[in-house]
């Protein structure tokens, strides 16, 4: 076995380059900061007045009241509430003091070339690339790896305002196709269009009705199976139902396509297609939650054939990899917490399955099956490697890094003699290696330079002591020569959820967040998938608490380790991390001077309401219609746990007006019930980005913007 090194040390950049912006810095030179420092966060005189309505519920037995249900509408009267909030936040946070500085170096920071992992399908080369400040990232295509590469698709002439993006991609077998979806204003539901690689222009197909649907392609490129909602009966797609799975001929319109099929009286169960066996076999994955899924088979060559299972006893998760004739390969967490992979022998039925790669202490992340080698990329304490075996489970290969950091990649045609992956970092923006799969040889394929010289930074792995005894890892990011004298400017970040792990990767933000000075601390909480799906199932449902206890944990040790101290340290987190900060600042006010929920979950009895997709969410929360899971909900709900009185840590609120996933009416009522409650001066502010929605596809300059407010906004609360 072959055991290489890649070092990270290439991605230290040169020094002296300047940054493109109105006011030039050396990459050696210090910003300025002297605006930044002694400045005292202003105070709110008065909040918009916000109506409340006599709502209340009852649940097995206990009356909930519900103040804020009016802002769930879509109404005028809501779209005046959320006018009159932006209007008091927005010259607000315009007028922090250090709004401009942040803005200009978001600006500057932003402002390099950044590409992609390339792929190879049928010879060709895809991957994308920005230029800087491009809003949307730009798929190229070129004729092999030394081919000149030219625009396929560039989403940034699609809109004036960069706000309509690609959302995915899905290249048909021989490369003829493109099929990609659009999304608008950052919106779930997508449109499919199909563009002929050959001549750059797209077809007339038009797909709409989809939200999280693939594209499973035809080997012959004639057509291929996706998944959407149904249409009611005001001719609108309904998110409320569940999928069926269509098939769409190339050149025909949306109207002819066929219902291919659905599951009938399982009203929870979502099907999305794969094709296998050279297009004999409809292969369909079954979503109904987060712990576990089932996959059965369809034959494409009879007509009201029967459906097969594959796997059907909903005992862990179940993802395909690839296939090598009639054998099958999938990654499964079954009897195996931290991932395994199975092959199953597939003819016409299944014949037989066995382990071919057993689970490890490390957590099995990703597989790829390319040049009949299995890529499997692990966590081994949140920290990136990938080891290489045969189709028969013999380790080949190892892929070791130097640096604390991640990999992605290994993607492309099963054929192709070259893969390619990409390591990054805190302080690695993402160097893009080659892989020879025959040599198993890397090489460095593009060189990412920022101008930024990393060595000046420092990236440490802790592992702290939460409530109940566990240890739990936390990364801690900051310049060279910190003092521990419990003064740092700190943001504390975490998610906590739905087996997702929060792995070591590059932010221009964070980046921004650190250069002034300041900690970074992102912890590994439990209900993540860092350590396979017993760490992720401590954190669900009843357990959920321990996700919050990790969390504040985590900020009482960077107090104690003389990192900082409560008047200098804020919390932050997105969707599920939303959650997360509204559940601690509610829990610990006294721990934290600041708190960024973003697009946040925080309506914990009512979550499931919106969508089929969000009731899915309670493999993770459980459901108030339960009555254990109801008190366990009710005792974190962010909006049911504010207290008159109490004074919160200054607060900004962030959604989108746009999005569909967490609906922006959970921010609203957060955000109205903490107003009414505060008990002093810390302000409680709620910024709605229009034309936005659950942070995907957001532009370069919608983003700078919403980072100069919320990192200004930090600077002036942790004071």
């Amino acid at each position: 076995m072959k055991k290489k090194l890649i070092y990270a040390a290439v991605v230290a950049a040169s020094a002296g380059v300047t940054f493109a912006c109105s006011t030039s810095y050396s990459n050696n030179a210090e910003p300025a900061k002297s605006e930044m420092q002694h400045t005292a966060m202003p105070t709110v005189s008065s909040y918009p007045e916000t109506k409340t309505v006599a709502q209340q519920d009852n649940y097995h037995g206990t009356t909930v009241s519900d103040p804020y249900r009016w802002l769930e509408e879509e109404s005028e009267e809501v779209n005046a509430w959320v006018e009159a909030q932006n209007e008091l936040a927005r010259p607000y946070l315009a007028e922090l003091s250090s709004k401009a500085l942040y803005k200009e170096r978001l600006t500057a920071l932003w402002d390099y070339e950044k590409y992609s992992t390339p792929y190879m399908v049928n010879d060709k080369l895809f991957y994308t690339y920005n230029n800087g400040l491009q809003n949307q990232y730009v798929l190229y295509m070129a004729d092999g790896l030394n081919g000149k590469p030219e625009v396929l698709i560039d989403p940034n002439t699609l809109s004036d305002d960069g706000t309509v993006s690609m959302a995915s991609t899905e290249l048909s077998p021989k490369a003829s196709y493109l099929a990609y979806m659009l999304s608008d204003g950052g919106t779930d539901w997508k449109t499919i269009h199909i563009r002929e690689t050959s001549n750059k222009s797209d077809l007339t197909d038009v797909i709409k009705g989809v939200k999280f649907s693939n594209v499973a392609w035809l080997p012959d490129e004639s057509g291929f199976f996706y998944s959407r909602y149904p249409e009611n009966d005001a001719g609108e797609f309904d998110d409320s139902q569940t999928v069926s799975i269509y098939f769409h001929a190339i050149g025909t319109a949306q109207n002819e396509d066929t219902k291919v099929f659905s599951f009938d009286g399982k009203p929870t169960w979502n099907p999305y297609p794969l094709v296998i066996q050279d297009g004999e076999t409809l292969l369909i994955s079954v979503f109904e939650g987060y712990e576990a899924n089932g996959v059965y088979a369809k034959s494409l060559k009879e007509k009201n054939s029967k459906l097969i299972p594959i796997f059907d006893k909903w005992d862990g998760r179940y993802d395909f990899i690839g296939e090598k004739e009639d054998t099958l390969f999938f990654t499964s967490t079954a009897d195996a917490p931290t991932g395994k992979v199975v092959k199953v022998e597939f003819d016409n039925g299944v014949q037989s399955s066995e382990t071919v790669i057993e689970s490890t202490s490390d957590t099995l992340n990703s597989v790829s099956l390319l040049g009949g080698k299995l890529f499997a990329q692990y966590l081994k304490d949140v920290k990136g490697q990938v080891s290489v075996f045969d189709l028969s489970g013999k380790q080949i290969d190892d892929i070791s890094f130097s640096d604390i950091g991640s990999v992605n990649g290994f993607y492309g045609d099963e054929t192709a003699d070259t893969t390619f992956y990409k390591l990054t970092g805190f302080t690695n923006p993402g160097q893009v290696y080659a892989y020879d799969v025959q040599s198993g040889e890397s090489t460095l394929f593009k060189r990412i330079d920022t101008g930024i010289n990393y060595d000046d930074y420092v990236t440490k792995q802790v592992f702290y002591t939460s409530k109940d005894g566990t240890k739990v890892p936390m990364f801690i990011v900051h310049k060279k020569g910190l003092k521990l004298d419990g003064n740092n400017k700190t943001l504390l970040y975490g998610y906590g959820g739905f087996n997702i792990s929060l792995k070591p990767g590059y932010s221009v933000s964070r980046m921004v967040w650190v250069e002034q000075g300041n900690v970074l601390a992102i912890a590994n909480l439990r209900g993540g998938g860092e350590y396979g799906q017993q760490w992720h199932k401590a954190g669900t449902k009843l357990n959920k608490q321990n996700v919050f206890d990790d969390f504040i944990a985590a900020g009482e040790y960077l107090v104690e380790s003389g990192y900082t101290n409560p008047q200098k340290m804020g919390i932050q987190g997105g969707s599920n991390g939303g959650l997360l900060v509204g559940a601690t600042l509610t829990q610990r006010p006294d721990l934290f001077a600041a708190a960024l929920p973003a697009v946040g979950v925080l309506d914990m009895l009512r979550y499931h309401t919106p969508s089929a997709n969000a009731r899915a969410w309670s493999s993770d929360y459980g459901l108030s219609e339960n009555n254990d899971e109801f008190e366990a909900l009710y005792a974190y709900s962010p909006v049911h746990n504010t207290k008159p009185g109490t004074c919160y840590p200054a607060t900004l609120v962030t959604t989108g007006d746009h999005d569909d996933r967490v609906v922006p009416w959970h921010s609203y009522k957060f955000a109205a019930q903490l107003q009414a409650d505060q008990g002093c001066d810390n302000p409680v502010l709620l910024r709605v980005e229009t034309r936005a929605g659950h942070g995907a596809g957001t532009p370069t300059w919608m983003r700078i913007e919403g980072y100069a407010d919320q990192w200004a906004f930090l600077e002036s609360a942790l004071e």
